[in-house]
């Protein structure tokens, strides 16, 4: 994984969170290599805005494709594994942030049924890892994108 996407300290806090129940970290694999990944987290949200009016609501973080391999599906395969998931887990809603300097992305949701939410753009935290292991946090204005998740309704034991 680290091989293909970098990201050694990035990834291993993802997996400590990810160990402590707070999230789960997919990644697309092709022959033994990272394609790219997407972390769903399952922790109450850091920003108060997204704790008051989407409690209990997971959220998609750092969805990335490899640059050599964009626009292939794999972000798409990607975000449906997340959703399957957590529909399978019961989960109503799902969430996400979209900077606003990525109209590309948020193009992107919105035809894979995500809403921006009407309560404005939020204030929240970009992290940088960097190669020795640090972290920087940014500020990073996002648009709020909801989705309704669909249900399979299950049969009835008769």
């Amino acid at each position: 994984m680290i091989r293909s996407l970098g990201q050694a300290a990035y990834f291993a806090d993802r997996l400590r969170l990810q160990d402590a129940g707070h999230g789960l970290l997919l990644v697309a694999w092709e022959r033994q290599v990272a394609l790219g990944d997407v972390y769903v987290w399952l922790a109450p949200a850091e920003e108060p805005e997204l704790r008051a009016r989407l409690p209990g609501v997971a959220l998609l973080t750092h969805l990335e494709v490899a640059e050599k391999r964009r626009n292939e599906g794999i972000g798409t395969r990607l975000l449906d594994a997340a959703e399957e998931r957590l529909t399978a887990m019961g989960h109503e809603r799902v969430a996400l942030g979209v900077g606003l300097d990525n109209p590309a992305a948020q193009r992107l949701y919105l035809r894979r049924g995500y809403a921006e939410w009407p309560y404005g753009k939020v204030d929240t935290t970009q992290v940088v890892y960097g190669a020795n292991g640090e972290r920087e946090r940014r500020p990073e204005v996002c648009r709020i994108m909801v989705r309704h998740l669909t249900h399979t309704p299950h049969p009835t034991p008769q």
